[in-house]
């Protein structure tokens, strides 16, 4: 059974899939980061401080906090403000990917719509060339 773990390993399956999780797990931080401490800070600046996050509807009469965490403790609420928050954080990164994917596509097109003209050949090919057709005739 080792044996057959190590093949499957070797086969580069399991590294493959450990480097995409890494990778994913920065590339998940980095973008948390961007939002939450770059993105959002400029749209609660643009829109006076706006914050969903700590809304919610209590769905038991015992709960009487006025923010969220204490609401989640005292009972069940229903945490609209936090699933909002979310909703436009996706939206937000959704369109910052958008972005980025059209702007390489864009380059790409660029590098693929000008392609290199080709050298003219030198005075020995051109001459190779002519012996080669006069040969081909006789």
């Amino acid at each position: 059974m080792l044996k057959e773990f190590r093949e499957f390993a070797m086969k580069g399956n399991v590294v493959d899939l450990a480097v995409g999780v890494i990778i994913g797990a920065a590339f998940g931080a980095i973008v948390n980061s961007l939002v939450g401490d770059v993105i959002m800070p400029l749209i609660g600046a643009a829109t006076g401080g706006l914050d969903f996050s700590n809304h919610f509807i209590p769905l038991s009469k015992a709960v009487d906090a006025t923010n969220l965490a204490d609401a989640k403790k005292q009972g069940a609420v229903l945490a609209w403000g936090s699933f909002l928050t979310l909703t436009i954080n996706f939206i937000i990164i959704a369109f910052v990917l958008f972005l980025v994917i059209r702007l390489m596509n864009q380059l790409k097109r660029r590098q693929e719509a000008a392609p290199a003209t080709p050298p003219k050949p030198s005075a020995e090919v051109e001459l190779l060339t002519e012996i080669r057709d006069l040969l081909k005739k006789s």
